[in-house]
C-alpha cells in the first residue's frame, strides 16, 4: 500500500484546487487526494467519490510521481486521421476545386494521398477542415430570355439608378 505524508501546505493548495480549478477532472484527482490527506480510506474516498480502485491508485501514482502538478495534467487520446498529413494539400485543392458531391471528393482524396476511404471518414475530415457541402441551386428549365430583358430593363435598372441617387434604399 502506499503511504503519503501531507503537509498543511498540501493540504491546503489540494483542498482550493478541488473546487477552483477549471476542469472538472482535475478538481475530482484533487478532491480524492483532498480526501486521502484527512486520512480516509481508499473504500470511503471510492464510496464518496464514485470512482473504481485503479482510478484512485492511477491518481495516487500520479501524485507520489510529481505531486498536485501530475495531477493537473490531462491525458486525453485523440487520435488522427490517416489524411492529416495531407491536410494542406487537400484544402488547397479543395478550394481551387470544390467538388460536387462527396463520392467526388473522395475519388479525388484517393487520387491525391493514395488513401482509399470510405464516405464518411472523408466526410468527417472536411467537416474538421472548415469544409461543408453547399446545396447547388437550380435554374429554371423553362426561362424566358425575353421576360428577364424586360424585367432588367424596366424595374432592375430604374430601381438601381434611384439607389445610386439616394431616393431608395436596395438591399442584395
Amino acid at each position: 500500500m502506499l503511504n503519503f505524508e501531507f503537509t498543511e501546505e498540501t493540504q491546503k493548495a489540494l483542498n482550493d484546487e478541488r473546487f477552483n480549478h477549471p476542469h472538472p477532472r482535475v478538481r475530482r484527482k484533487m478532491s480524492v487526494l483532498y480526501l486521502k490527506s484527512q486520512g480516509m480510506s481508499h473504500k470511503e474516498i471510492k464510496r464518496i467519490e464514485r470512482i473504481c480502485e485503479n482510478t484512485l491508485l492511477h491518481y495516487l501514482l500520479d501524485y507520489k510521481r510529481g505531486g498536485i502538478e501530475a495531477l493537473k495534467e490531462l491525458h486525453f487520446h485523440k487520435p488522427l486521421s490517416e489524411l492529416e498529413p495531407y491536410k494542406d494539400t487537400i484544402s488547397q485543392y479543395f478550394l481551387e476545386h470544390p467538388p460536387a458531391t462527396l463520392n467526388e471528393a473522395v475519388a479525388k482524396i484517393e487520387k491525391l494521398t493514395g488513401l482509399k476511404k470510405t464516405r464518411e471518414p472523408v466526410r468527417v475530415f472536411l467537416k474538421k477542415m472548415g469544409l461543408s457541402p453547399h446545396k447547388v441551386g437550380m435554374i429554371p428549365a423553362k426561362a424566358d430570355v425575353q421576360q428577364q430583358e424586360i424585367f432588367l430593363k424596366e424595374k432592375l435598372e430604374p430601381c438601381i439608378g434611384e439607389a445610386k441617387a439616394g431616393k431608395r434604399t436596395l438591399f442584395l
